[in-house]
C-alpha cells in the first residue's frame, strides 16, 4: 500500500501504515526537510493514534463522525485517516494544491477498502 501511495503524487513525501500494530514507513529518497525516522516512528505509534481516537470520539457526539485529519506543520501537511484496525499517514509538501493530493489519497483508500 505504501509504495502505491508514494506514487500517487510527486507532492507526497512520506507514507506510513500502522495496522494491527504493525508499523510500516517509507520516505521518498528526494524528499525535502525530512524529519528523523525516530520522530516519525513515535508520531505513528503515539501521536496519530491518539489524535484519531480523540477526534473520532468528538465526531461521534454530534458531528456525523470523522473522515480524516489534516495537520499543517511548518513545512508540510500530514494527512491521517483510520483504515481497518489502524491508520494511514501521509506527508504532503506544502508546494501544491493539498486538497487535490488529499482527494487522490482518499480515492485510493476508498477503492482499496471496496475491493
Amino acid at each position: 500500500m505504501i509504495e502505491t501511495i508514494l506514487k500517487l503524487s510527486p507532492h507526497i513525501r512520506y507514507a506510513a501504515t500502522n495496522i494491527n500494530e504493525i508499523l510500516l514507513m517509507k520516505a521518498k529518497d528526494d524528499a525535502e526537510n525530512q524529519s528523523s525516522e525516530e520522530t516519525d516512528k513515535y508520531e505513528e505509534l503515539l501521536v496519530n493514534p491518539t489524535i484519531l481516537k480523540l477526534l473520532e470520539a468528538r465526531g461521534k457526539m454530534n458531528c456525523g463522525g470523522l473522515d480524516y485529519v489534516l495537520i499543517k506543520y511548518g513545512s508540510f501537511f500530514q494527512f491521517v485517516q483510520t483504515v481497518g484496525n489502524g491508520h494511514v499517514s501521509v506527508c504532503i509538501s506544502q508546494k501544491n494544491n493539498v486538497s487535490e493530493t488529499v482527494d487522490l489519497i482518499r480515492t485510493f483508500l476508498a477503492k482499496r477498502s471496496n475491493s
